[in-house]
């Protein structure tokens, strides 16, 4: 994991990595690599990904608690669930990618009651919806 601060990255630029990533994933991200949001796998070493940004930086005001629409029976966590940059949990991501093929992905930790659950999920173009 990265030492250095994260820059901020806007939507455009997460969606402009998002439309120059390669078709899919390589020898080194396949480990990482899930459709829908998936919890970082223990198996794999971090540091095949490397920092992009984040779309949210502490200081920062406090993004929306707002949830993108999406179809019946579509949670957040889907592989069918369609990417907002600006809802959550998007809004509170940090963007990594591959040290060797680029493909982009979203890491997002999620705090429950008594436990911290470190998601990630590839940035695919084609679920960014606005």
């Amino acid at each position: 994991m990265s030492t250095q601060p994260l820059r901020r990255l806007s939507a455009a630029e997460a969606t402009e990595l998002a439309r120059s990533a390669p078709a899919g994933t390589c020898n080194h991200c396949r480990p990482f690599a899930s459709p829908g949001w998936t919890s970082f796998p223990a198996t794999a070493s971090a540091a095949e990904l490397e920092a992009v940004g984040a779309l949210w930086l502490p200081g920062d005001d406090e993004p929306t608690l707002d949830e993108s629409p999406r179809p019946t029976g579509v949670d957040d966590w889907s592989a069918a669930a369609p990417i907002s940059l600006v809802h959550r949990p998007y809004n509170r991501c940090e963007i990594w990618a591959c040290r060797h093929c680029r493909l982009p992905f979203l890491r997002y930790t999620e705090y429950g009651g008594y436990y911290m659950d470190l998601r990630i999920r590839e940035l695919h173009a084609e679920r960014l919806v606005r």
